[in-house]
């Protein structure tokens, strides 16, 4: 069983054998359809499509809800089950962006029970780069009956957040990039800054330039150098819309380090309401 990573020439040697269901993440902020294009070019044999915010998203709310919040049990269970992943299915989603959206597929099916759950380290690029199959049809999933187990110790509310961020003994971490963790920049979302207290640990540090992830003992020094040995528990991570902070708590269980906690709402959340702090600059906590 994969739990969070799997390499190419593992998913090769599976390929076509009972009891993998492999899903397609591919997606761009910029152009929501980008990835389902991307898709019906060539894809790994045998796998489904997963858009974010069609499959892995509920509806956005104004004023409410972050950018990409998190479906309910029952939706995601129904989605879950018709891609055919029951008891003992190995999972495995990729993207192009080094996990930056399957992970977020990933921490979901985590979140509710499903262990069996692994990211493919290079993505697209890697498979490509192999030189292995690919494929244009578009399978038929076979449904199942997904059972959710929901955790929700792995989920932290925008009440929780803003309790943890003024206490020592818990970290709070934005995964975005620094740019936008200091507020001097904004793309995407109408308030630039960051939640006061958050340090920042950006989600592109955990892999290489090839887009491979980092071996376990580096990111653990990685983590460790940043957040010191906060216990897994009091760790939280949040991002733009809580889809790339799953790549950071993906490493984290990669590292070893346990289970952190994830902010789904994110900073699209946070700023929701206008009560809410808000901070710019450097700012955090740093070390243990």
């Amino acid at each position: 069983m994969f739990t969070t990573l799997i390499s190419t020439a593992d998913l090769a040697a599976r390929l076509g054998k009972p009891g993998l269901v492999l899903i397609d993440c591919r997606f761009s902020l910029s152009d929501t359809e980008a990835g389902r294009r991307a898709y019906r070019e060539g894809h790994i044999p045998g796998a489904l499509y997963a858009h974010l915010d069609e499959d892995l998203c509920a509806p956005v709310i104004p004023g409410k809800t972050g950018r990409h919040p998190l479906p309910s049990v029952g939706e995601a269970a129904a989605v879950f089950s018709r891609w055919g992943i029951g008891p003992g299915v190995q999972v495995v989603g990729y993207d192009d962006m080094s996990g930056a959206m399957a992970a977020r597929l990933w921490w979901m099916l985590r979140w509710l029970g499903h262990d069996a759950a692994a990211v493919l380290d290079g993505g697209w690029q890697a498979w490509l780069g192999a030189g292995l199959p690919v494929d244009t049809a578009a399978p038929q999933p076979r449904s199942a009956e997904f059972t959710p187990r929901p955790r929700p110790e792995l989920l932290i509310d925008a009440d929780g957040v803003d309790e943890i961020r003024k206490l020592p003994a818990y970290r709070l971490v934005d995964s975005r990039d620094p740019i936008r963790y200091r507020g001097e920049e904004e793309p995407i979302d109408p308030v630039a800054g960051h939640i006061p207290g958050a340090l920042n640990f950006p989600h592109n540090l955990n892999v290489d330039g090839s887009g491979r992830w980092l071996s376990p003992e580096a990111l653990r020094r990685q983590f460790r150098e940043a957040l010191g040995d906060t216990d897994a528990g009091r760790t939280a991570f949040y991002c733009g819309s809580g889809v790339t902070a799953c790549r950071n708590i993906l490493a984290y269980k990669q590292a070893g380090l346990g289970d952190a906690l994830l902010y789904p709402g994110s900073w699209s959340e946070w700023i929701t309401n206008p009560q809410r702090e808000v901070a710019s600059g450097e700012g955090g906590r740093h070390g243990a």
